[in-house]
């Protein structure tokens, strides 16, 4: 039975990149999109995630189940700490876009570089790492670099000038870390576009390590699934 995969992102401009992803890695699978810029200017605005925020994003979760998702992906970072809540609260899998990011940067080194153009993405994800640090017993170093400018400038439609600063901060701030982690999605394009060899560390951003994730545990679903039809078989 084909399984159905609802997106909950925040900026519009991440379809494109996540349709793709899923059509490659999860060919099976039905998508839908459900997008809402207000959650994170909302955000943006208070410089904290509020907790009207968090209760409106479990409504969306809520609304994505009951309209057939199977398990929900939130591409957002900024609103991590709501996506941990509304794991707790719904029995389908909710799934942070950089939860699958964290686990592997803390695997592969100490110290962690982590770039972000809001503040409001660099503090939840420097809490993730730590959080995923912890669970394996790991002691890590985080090295942050905040890409002032660089969202104002992709706001105002200058992705010219937001590709410069995040390629600039890239080679100036991370030159003694392991490893690099990318805060926001929508970032992950600029280091595809980088001469080969300009970058002194692995980079980690988040969509097709998210995407695989989810393909790991929808698979990991069918499986049960699966399991549980032939055991009820076994008894008839």
């Amino acid at each position: 039975m084909a399984q159905t995969l609802a997106i909950i992102h925040t900026s519009p401009t991440l379809t494109p990149l996540f349709t793709s992803l899923c059509a490659e890695l999860l060919p099976e699978t039905t998508i839908f999109h459900m997008v809402d810029e207000s959650l994170i200017k909302d955000t943006i605005r208070a410089g904290k995630l509020r907790k009207v925020t968090m209760r409106r994003l479990i409504s969306m979760v809520e609304s994505a189940g009951m309209s057939g998702a199977d398990a929900v992906l939130v591409t957002c970072s900024s609103i991590g700490p709501a996506i941990s809540l509304a794991q707790q609260l719904f029995d389908f899998p909710v799934i942070r876009v950089d939860e699958a990011m964290a686990e592997a940067a803390v695997r592969s080194g100490k110290k962690i570089g982590v770039m972000a153009t809001l503040r409001t993405t660099l503090e939840p994800t420097i809490a993730l790492l730590r959080e995923k640090a912890s669970e394996v017993g790991r002691d890590i170093d985080i090295v942050a670099s905040l890409c002032s400018g660089a969202f104002d400038a992709v706001l105002a439609g200058d992705t010219v000038t937001h590709d410069r600063i995040l390629s600039e901060a890239l080679i100036n701030d991370m030159r003694d870390v392991d490893i690099v982690v990318l805060a926001q999605a929508s970032m992950a394009r600029v280091v595809n576009e980088m001469p080969a060899g300009s970058l002194s560390a692995p980079v980690l951003s988040s969509p097709e390590l998210a995407v695989r994730r989810v393909h790991q545990i929808l698979s990991s679903m069918e499986s049960s699934s699966l399991n549980g039809i032939h055991e009820m078989a076994a008894t008839v």
